[in-house]
C-alpha cells in the first residue's frame, strides 16, 4: 500500500487481495447495490483484481421496488465505468411475493447475479456487522446451527471478502477516496426483522455487554463453521450411495452424525418430525411403520436396513 493510504481503505483492500488470492477465480463481477459497502468493495475490486490477472466487472440489480431505482441503477453502472471494471451489467428484476418482501427481493437478486455472472465468481459486499445480523436472525428462528453459522466467506461462485469489515470502515473508505454512495430507504424501514435487528437489538445488545458483540458473533459463527463442516465430513463418508442403509453402526453413532447421514441419503430437504421420525426408525426402533416423506417417498426399516421406496428409486 502506498503512504499515506487511508486506514479505511487499506483495510478494505487487503481483505479484497486476501480472498482473490486464495480463491484465484477466472473472473469476478462485483455486485453493487451503490451502498457504501458494495462501492468500496467494488473501488477494491477495481485495484487489486488487475494486479493478480483477475478481470474484474460490475453487475448491479435493479429491483424496481422504487421509483428512483432505475435511475440509482444508472449511477451504479457509471460509478463501474469509471473504476475500469468490465463488463458493467444492470439487470432489472421482477419481485415476487413468496416469503416476504425480504426473502422475494433476495431470491430475484440472486437469480439474476447467477445468470449475469455465467462462469464468473460473484464478490458481495456482505460485512461483519451483516454477519452478526445473520447470526442473531437464526437464532431468534430457531431453525438450527447452520443458520446460526451464518455466512461463508466462500460459497460457491459466491465470495464475500468483507466479513471481517465492519460496516463504519466501508463509509470510511468511500470518504476517504470520496466516492458517493446512497443509503437505500429500505435499511432504515422497521418493517423488516433485519432492520429492527440493526437499529434497536445490536444497539442494546452492545451497550448492554459494554461493546464488542458484533466482533463476538461473527467469531461464533466462523467457530460453529468448523465444527458443522467437520460433522458433515464424518456424515459423508458414512452415507451410502443405495437405497438401503444398514442400521448397525450407524445406531451408535451421536445423533448429530445420524441425522445428517439420513439427509444425506434421503436426498430431499425434510421437516424437523420428518427428521425425527427416520431417526426413530435407527435408534428408537420398536416395529413402528413406514415414515412417509415428500416426492411420495417413503422409507421403511426390515431385516436391519432401512429401505427408500418412491417415484425415481
Amino acid at each position: 500500500m502506498r503512504e499515506g493510504l487511508a486506514p479505511a481503505v487499506a483495510a478494505v483492500r487487503v481483505a479484497v487481495r486476501r480472498l482473490l488470492t486464495e480463491v484465484r477465480p477466472g473472473a469476478v463481477l462485483v455486485a453493487c447495490s451503490g451502498g457504501a459497502d458494495s462501492v468500496a468493495l467494488a473501488a477494491a475490486a477495481a485495484f487489486e483484481a488487475p494486479r493478480l490477472g483477475i478481470p474484474a466487472g460490475l453487475v448491479t440489480v435493479d429491483h424496481g421496488l422504487q421509483e428512483e431505482s432505475p435511475a440509482w441503477a444508472a449511477e451504479t453502472a457509471e460509478l463501474g465505468r469509471d473504476l475500469g471494471l468490465d463488463p458493467v451489467l444492470v439487470r432489472p428484476v421482477e419481485v415476487g411475493t413468496a416469503g416476504g418482501p425480504e426473502a422475494a427481493a433476495r431470491t430475484a437478486r440472486y437469480t439474476a447475479l447467477a445468470e449475469a455472472a455465467g462462469n464468473r465468481a460473484v464478490l458481495l459486499g456482505h460485512t461483519l456487522d451483516d454477519q452478526a445480523e445473520s447470526v442473531l436472525l437464526g437464532l431468534g428462528r430457531g431453525s438450527g446451527p447452520r443458520s446460526i453459522a451464518g455466512m461463508r466467506p466462500v460459497d460457491g461462485r459466491w465470495l464475500r471478502p468483507l466479513l471481517g469489515i465492519r460496516r463504519d470502515t466501508t463509509r470510511a473508505a468511500c470518504a476517504a477516496e470520496h466516492r458517493p454512495y446512497r443509503d437505500d430507504p429500505h435499511n432504515a424501514d422497521p418493517r423488516f426483522a433485519r432492520v429492527r435487528l440493526r437499529t434497536e437489538v445490536l444497539p442494546r445488545l452492545e451497550d448492554a455487554l459494554q461493546g464488542g458483540v458484533a466482533e463476538a458473533l461473527a467469531r461464533t459463527a466462523e467457530l460453529l463453521r468448523d465444527d458443522l463442516d467437520a460433522l458433515d465430513g464424518l456424515a459423508a463418508a458414512l452415507t451410502p450411495a443405495a437405497s438401503s442403509l444398514p442400521v448397525d453402526g450407524l445406531a451408535g453413532q451421536p445423533r448429530a452424525i445420524r441425522t445428517r447421514v439420513l439427509r444425506n441419503w434421503v436426498g430431499i430437504p425434510l421437516t424437523a418430525a420428518q427428521l425425527r421420525a427416520l431417526d426413530a426408525l435407527v435408534a428408537d426402533w420398536h416395529g413402528q411403520g413406514p415414515v412417509a416423506l415428500p416426492s411420495g417417498r417413503t422409507v421403511k426399516r426390515a431385516s436391519g436396513m432401512l429401505l427408500l421406496a418412491g417415484p425415481d428409486r
